[in-house]
């Protein structure tokens, strides 16, 4: 019962995770303003760029929902950490290129933190 609200954040990741690599598939120029960064051009490059987000953002749901069915809860978690550094990463691209600090944080921070947090709870590390 302990991992039940872990297991439920970690779907609910997922599955938000999956929804926004989803619209960056299908219509990544609508989405790409709310990643914290200025507008792109809108140009068929530009967009098949967007949209290499978009897969690394289903694969990545993928994953955590198909370890969720197949691995035990330690792997899950370990996945989840391994995996909080693509928020992370975005994190400091937002930063670094003076993109919005608070997208920045409130977004790809906040993602980052529960990704480590529900990671270390199903590993029972806290």
């Amino acid at each position: 019962m302990h991992s039940a609200i872990p297991l439920s954040v970690a779907a609910l990741i997922a599955v938000a995770v999956m929804t926004i690599g989803c619209f960056y598939l299908v219509a990544p120029q609508r989405i790409s303003g709310s990643f914290g960064l200025k507008p792109p051009a809108s140009d068929a490059d530009t967009r098949a760029w967007l949209r290499l987000k978009g897969i690394r953002d289903l694969g990545a749901g993928l994953v955590v929902l198909t370890m969720m069915l197949t691995a035990d809860l330690r792997t899950v978690g370990i996945a989840l950490i391994a995996f909080a550094i693509i928020p992370l990463g975005d994190m400091a691209i937002v930063l670094g290129s003076g993109g919005s600090t608070s997208k920045a944080f409130s977004i790809h921070g906040l993602t980052c933190a529960v990704m480590l947090v529900v990671g270390l709870l199903l590993i029972h590390a806290i």
